[in-house]
């Protein structure tokens, strides 16, 4: 079979960092010199950079590129079968195989470590993990399911794309009664086994916590509601805790319509209209004083609009958030949610070897989390 191009250009790369001809922190060619380099699209080269992220090769900083990662991997463990979806490793016995699929690349703020323990787990339980993307399409998600059918998966542990409507392959899976567990959300109205946080609570803790810092009007920002239950989920703790106060929330306090941070809105018009949203919320709120973000990433960009209208973080105003990739990445540590990737990632493989092994298992599965404190309230 002829290797992909996105795989020659993976390939390319990783042997040019691995050489020393790109040394750490060295900036990676863009999306568009690559295209423009091996006469593909972007969304060629766009995969082949996200690959070499997903192993730690590079780090991309949202508007500045990519960079060779500070510390590398070891490049003498890297199978290439193993981030192209390739089931069979050569001379290890094995359980069978077990499918992951997401929908794009993990991100340090959330996911990366909890792909690292999945693998991990899968390889202590001599079970090969292979990983399918759908770029936040239901369209990809079917074949992926359907692909790793052919395949002969075990099992399969997915994490849903965005979406009011549920894929046909996967209630099929779930009416089926294939091994199958979620992670990070579930499905409303369908008993599949899914391994999320307690995002209610969570989001109700976050927002006492600014309460208890006097702040009284505060607001929330995030991806439409009806597009996932651990938003909705979020969303509806925000409110419990303003009403367990005796406060009506006001209806203007909720923004629920960021879109550039969705696996499927990538492109930078996306990005400028979720800031001129912001910027006028800012503008049309005087009252608020703090904001919580059901995600890191939405925090970030809040940060970047309330900066750019000349204000201060935490004195004039505070940011919380969802998840937080470290002190690495940003001189705000925003005071946040941590969701226990490990736990999550342990968890879910061992409620799919259990529906493997003919078990029956409890469909919702709440995991603990913890609130850190930043220098951002």
């Amino acid at each position: 079979m002829e290797t992909p191009l996105y795989e020659k250009i993976y390939l390319n790369l990783l042997n040019q960092i691995e050489t020393g001809q790109l040394k750490p922190s060295d900036q990676v060619p863009t999306e568009k010199e690559l295209a423009d380099q091996y006469q593909v699209s972007r969304i060629t080269s766009k995969k082949a950079l996200e690959k070499l992220v997903q192993i730690g090769a590079i780090e991309r900083i949202r508007g500045r590129g990519s960079y060779v990662s500070k510390t590398l991997p070891d490049f003498g463990t890297l199978n290439p079968k193993t981030h192209f979806e390739q089931g069979d490793y050569p001379n290890r016995e094995v359980n069978g195989l077990i499918g992951l699929i997401i929908p794009e690349f993990f991100k340090d703020c959330f996911g990366r470590k909890l792909l690292s323990t999945l693998e991990k787990r899968c390889s202590e339980l001599k079970y090969n993990l292979i990983i399918k993307l759908t770029y936040g399409s239901q369209e990809e998600e079917d074949e992926a399911i359907n692909t790793m059918i052919q395949q002969q998966v075990k099992g399969i542990i997915i994490f849903p794309v965005h979406g009011q409507h549920y894929t046909t392959s996967l209630l099929r899976l779930v009416l089926e009664g294939f091994p199958l567990v979620l992670i990070d959300r579930y499905l409303k109205g369908i008993p599949a086994c899914a391994v999320y946080t307690d995002n209610h609570t969570a989001a109700q803790n976050l927002t006492d916590f600014l309460f208890t810092q006097g702040h009284e009007h505060i607001a929330f920002v995030s991806p439409p509601e009806e597009y996932t239950s651990s938003i909705e989920e979020r969303i509806q703790g925000f409110k419990t805790a303003y009403l367990q106060k005796g406060i009506a929330v006001n209806p203007n306090y909720i923004l629920s319509d960021m879109f550039s941070t969705l696996p499927t809105f990538n492109r930078s018009d996306e990005f400028f209209e979720d800031q001129l949203k912001l910027r006028n919320f800012i503008e049309e709120n005087s009252h608020v004083t703090a904001f919580i973000a059901c995600e890191y990433e939405i925090a970030c960009v809040l940060a970047q609009v309330l900066k750019s209208l000349g204000k201060s973080i935490p004195n004039d105003y505070a940011i919380a958030c969802f998840d937080h990739p470290g002190w690495l990445y940003n001189d705000m540590i925003f005071t946040h949610i941590q969701q226990d990737e490990d736990e999550i990632a342990i968890k879910a493989v061992a409620l799919l070897l259990q529906q493997i092994q003919g078990e029956t298992v409890p469909v919702q599965n709440m995991v603990d989390y913890q609130l850190i404190e930043g220098n951002t309230f």
